[in-house]
C-alpha cells in the first residue's frame, strides 16, 4: 500500500489528509525526521517555559516526545478533525496538558503574541504544492498569521524538504519583513524509519521574529553539521549551498542503489569556512566482472588538467586500468591548502562510505590510490578579472622533479590550461635576494604548437634566413607559440593579435611576452584586423588562428564559428601571398560541425591538410591557398604524408626536407629544445576535394 502522495499538489488536499489517517491509524509517520533527530537543533531554540504551537501536527509524536522532556505548554493545530480526535484520545491520560485544536493555520483563532515558540513539520510543504498566484497568497495569510501569534523575539522553526519554490519564498519573504534566517541540515540518514522514502534531505529552519529597522540588512546563516554558524552575504550564496547539499544527497542514494555504468557523476565538498570547494569527486564505475569492489584515487595538484583525471574518457581509463569495479576520482582546489597525502585521506574518509557500490561491506578498508605519497603544490601568484574572459588564475604548479609551470587557467574551465610556460631552473646566487622566475621560451606546452612549428616547413622561405618572414597570429593567450617562433626563428616578423587587454597584460607580466622590432602585439577584434590589414594592401607569408572561443554551447571551443565562415576565410585568402600558408587549431567534438568547417574551408582554398593527435582533441589545419613551388632537395626522406589511398604524398616528401633543416637549425641554435618536427609528419592527411 503506497502512502505517499502520488504528487507534491496531494498534499494540499484535506481530503487525501483523511484518507492518509483512516488507512495509517494510530501509527506515526516520521519521514520528516524522528525526535532522535530533531531534537539536537529543536532543543537549542525551545526551552521548557516555552509556550509552544505546533501547525498541521497530523499524528507524528513529536509533541508527545518534547511533552515528555519537560514541554508541557504544547498546543496542537490540524485541519483533520479524524486526527485531532485520534491525538487527542491517545494523550488525554498519559499527557493532560497536550492540547489538541481543529484549526486552519491560514486563518487562526488565538490572540497576538499567544505564542513563544511555532512549530511546523512539514505543513509548508504541504500547503506550498507550487508557485503559483493562488498558492504564493496563501503561504502569506500562513506566514502573516505566525508572525501575529508569535511574541517579539518567537522562533517559527519549519522542518522542511527545502524545494526549490519554497526555498525561494522562505528566502523572499522573511528577509523583506526583517527576520533573521538560520537553516541547519538534519541528519536523518541513520533513522530508522523504514517508511522514509525520499532522497532529499531535511532542513531546519529557525525565524526569529524582528522589528525591520530601516535599511536594515539580511541575516542570513547556515549552521553546519559540525555546529559551526556561517552568514553569508546574499540570498543566491545561501540558496547555491543548499541545493549542492540536495544534489549530493540525491546522488548518494543512488550510488547506493546501482551501478552508473556510461554515466560519471560529479560532486564538490565544501568546508563549513570557504564557498569555495574543497574536493571534486568525480565517480566511474566499470562493466567489469571480477574487478576488486571500491577505490579513491587522488590526484596530485596541479594534473587535475591531464587527459587521464580531467576527462571522462581519461578517468573511464584510470578506473578500467586500476581494477575497480567503482573508483573515486579527487581533484583538489587551488583554493585551499593541504599538509599532506596522510591529512586529505583521513578528512575523506568521513564521506567517502557514502559514495560506495552497492552490496560494499561495511567496515572493509578503502584502498587510497596515487601517483606516488606526494600531493603535489602550487601556488597561486595572480588572480583577476577580465571583462571578456572573466575571472582567471595564473598559478605555478611544481612537477615531477621540481621542473616549475606557470599556467594560465579561467576559472570558468577550471580543468583546462589556457596557456602554460616552464620556469627556467638557474642556481641560485650567493647574497642574492629572490629572483623574478624567468619564463623559458624554448619550450612549448602542447603537441598542437609542435605540430603548428612543422608546418613552417610548407613554406619555402622558412629555411632561408635571409628572407623576411611575415606572420599575422590571431589569439595570443600567454604568448608561448609566438615566443617560441620569434626566439628559434630569427628571420620571422609576428603581429599578435587579441581582443583582451587583460589577457595581453597577463602575457606580458607573467609569460614572458615582450615586444620589439620583430614582435608586435594589437589589442583588436582579430577578424576586423584582417579585414584592416587586406584593405591595406598588406600580404602576409603565414596566418595562424588559435582564438578561444566563449561560446559553451556550440560544440567546437576553438576557434569561434565567424573565424571559420567562408566570408572571413576568403579575407584570410586574398591577405596571404601565393606562397603562403594558413593553420588553425580546431578543437570540435561535434563530428558533423567539423565536417561542415572542413568542408567549408576547402571550398576557400584548394589544398588542405590535416593532423590530429590520438590523445587530444586537437586537430591542426593547414590550408594552401595554392600549390607551393618547394624546392627539390637530393634527400627526400620517406617519413610520412600519406594520401587518403595510402600511397606517399610528394608534397610532404618535399616539405619533410624543410623541416628537417628547420628541426636542424633550431637545435643548433638551442640544445634545450626538445621537440621531434619530423617526426609530427607522421599522420599528416590530405583532405582537399
Amino acid at each position: 500500500m503506497n502512502l505517499l502522495p502520488q504528487n507534491y499538489k496531494d498534499f494540499h488536499s484535506a481530503e487525501y489528509w483523511e484518507n492518509f489517517f483512516k488507512k495509517r491509524g494510530t501509527k506515526a509517520f516520521e519521514w520528516y525526521g524522528e525526535y532522535p533527530e530533531l531534537c539536537g537543533v529543536l532543543h537549542k531554540y525551545v526551552k521548557t517555559s516555552d509556550k509552544i504551537l505546533v501547525i498541521g501536527c497530523g499524528n507524528s509524536v513529536l509533541s508527545e516526545n518534547l511533552y515528555d522532556v519537560g514541554h508541557h505548554d504544547i498546543t496542537n493545530i490540524d485541519i483533520s478533525d479524524v486526527v485531532v480526535r485520534q491525538m487527542t484520545d491517545r494523550n488525554k491520560g498519559q499527557r493532560p496538558y497536550m492540547k489538541y485544536i481543529k484549526m486552519d493555520a491560514l486563518s487562526m483563532e488565538f490572540e497576538d503574541s499567544s505564542f513563544s515558540v511555532v512549530l511546523d513539520k512539514g505543513t509548508l510543504d504541504a500547503l506550498m504544492v507550487d508557485d503559483s498566484d493562488a498558492v504564493n497568497k496563501d503561504i502569506d495569510k500562513m506566514f502573516s498569521e505566525i508572525g501575529r501569534v508569535l511574541k517579539l523575539g518567537g522562533r517559527y522553526i519549519c522542518i522542511s524538504l527545502m524545494q526549490d519554490h519554497i526555498l525561494n519564498k522562505t528566502l523572499q519573504y522573511f528577509p523583506d519583513v526583517g527576520w533573521p534566517v538560520r537553516i541547519h541540515k538534519i541528519e536523518t540518514e541513520n533513522s530508522e524509519n523504514t517508511d522514509k522514502d525520499f532522497t532529499l534531505p531535511v532542513f531546519a529552519v529557525v525565524l526569529t521574529k524582528f522589528k525591520k529597522l530601516p535599511n536594515m540588512k539580511p541575516i542570513l546563516e547556515i549552521s553546519s553539521s559540525e555546529d559551526k554558524i556561517s552568514r553569508y552575504n546574499s540570498v543566491d550564496e545561501v540558496k547555491t549551498l543548499i541545493k549542492e547539499v540536495q544534489y549530493y544527497a540525491m546522488i548518494r542514494q543512488k550510488l547506493s542503489k546501482r551501478n552508473l555504468y556510461g554515466e560519471q557523476v560529479s560532486l564538490t565538498l565544501f568546508t563549513s569556512s570557504s564557498s569555495e570547494p574543497r574536493y571534486t569527486l568525480h565517480i566511474v564505475d566499470v562493466p567489469e566482472t571480477g574487478l576488486r569492489k571500491f577505490a579513491i584515487f587522488i590526484v596530485p595538484q596541479g594534473r587535475e588538467t591531464d587527459w587521464l583525471f580531467g576527462s571522462e574518457e581519461g578517468r573511464n581509463h584510470l578506473a578500467k586500468n586500476a581494477g575497480f569495479e567503482r573508483l573515486v576520482v579527487v581533484s583538489l582546489s587551488r583554493h585551499h591548502s593541504y599538509s599532506d597525502m596522510d591529512s586529505v585521506k583521513h578528512e575523506l574518509s568521513s564521506k567517502v562510505m557514502e559514495l560506495a557500490p552497492p552490496g560494499f561491506k561495511e567496515g572493509v578498508q578503502i584502498p587510497f590510490l596515487s601517483l606516488g605519497d606526494d600531493i603535489g603544490s602550487r601556488t597561486v601568484v595572480c588572480e583577476g578579472h577580465s571583462q571578456l574572459s572573466g575571472d582567471y588564475i595564473v598559478e605555478d604548479v611544481v612537477a615531477d622533479g621540481g621542473q616549475i609551470f606557470r599556467r594560465l587557467i579561467f576559472t570558468s574551465c577550471p580543468n583546462v590550461i589556457q596557456s602554460e610556460a616552464r620556469i627556467k631552473q638557474e642556481p641560485k646566487k650567493k647574497g642574492k635576494g629572490k629572483k623574478k622566475p624567468v619564463i623559458d621560451h624554448s619550450y612549448l606546452a602542447s603537441q598542437y604548437y609542435v605540430a603548428m612549428v612543422t608546418g613552417l616547413g610548407f613554406l619555402k622561405s622558412v629555411i632561408n634566413k635571409d628572407e623576411k618572414l611575415t606572420c599575422m597570429l590571431i589569439g595570443l593567450g600567454g604568448g608561448g607559440l609566438p615566443n617560441f617562433l620569434h626566439q628559434h626563428i630569427s628571420q620571422i616578423e609576428i603581429d599578435s593579435v587579441d581582443i583582451d587587454p587583460d589577457i595581453v597584460e597577463v602575457a606580458r607580466e607573467w609569460f614572458g611576452f615582450q615586444e620589439d622590432q620583430r614582435q608586435r602585439v594589437h589589442v583588436a577584434d582579430g577578424i576586423k584586423f584582417v579585414q584592416d590589414a587586406v584593405r591595406e594592401g598588406q600580404k602576409k607569408d603565414l596566418v595562424i588562428l588559435d582564438v578561444d572561443s566563449k561560446d559553451r554551447t556550440v560544440g567546437m571551443s576553438c576557434p569561434p564559428l565567424p573565424f571559420v565562415a567562408t566570408s572571413f576565410l576568403s579575407t584570410v585568402r586574398d591577405l596571404l601571398k601565393d606562397s603562403g600558408l594558413l593553420m588553425i587549431n580546431v578543437v570540435c567534438r561535434d563530428d558533423k560541425l567539423k565536417s561542415q568547417v572542413l568542408n567549408d574551408i576547402m571550398e576557400v582554398f584548394p589544398c588542405v591538410y590535416t593532423k590530429d593527435f590520438s590523445d587530444d582533441v586537437n586537430t591542426v589545419l593547414y590550408a594552401l591557398p595554392s600549390q607551393p613551388v618547394l624546392p627539390d632537395p637530393t634527400e627526400k626522406p620517406d617519413t610520412g604524408g600519406k594520401r587518403k589511398g595510402g600511397s606517399v604524398d610528394p608534397l610532404i616528401k618535399a616539405v619533410s626536407a624543410n623541416v628537417t633543416m628547420l628541426q636542424k637549425s633550431i637545435t643548433d641554435s638551442n640544445s634545450k629544445v626538445d621537440i621531434d618536427l619530423v617526426e609530427m609528419l607522421d599522420g599528416l592527411t590530405l583532405t582537399s576535394r
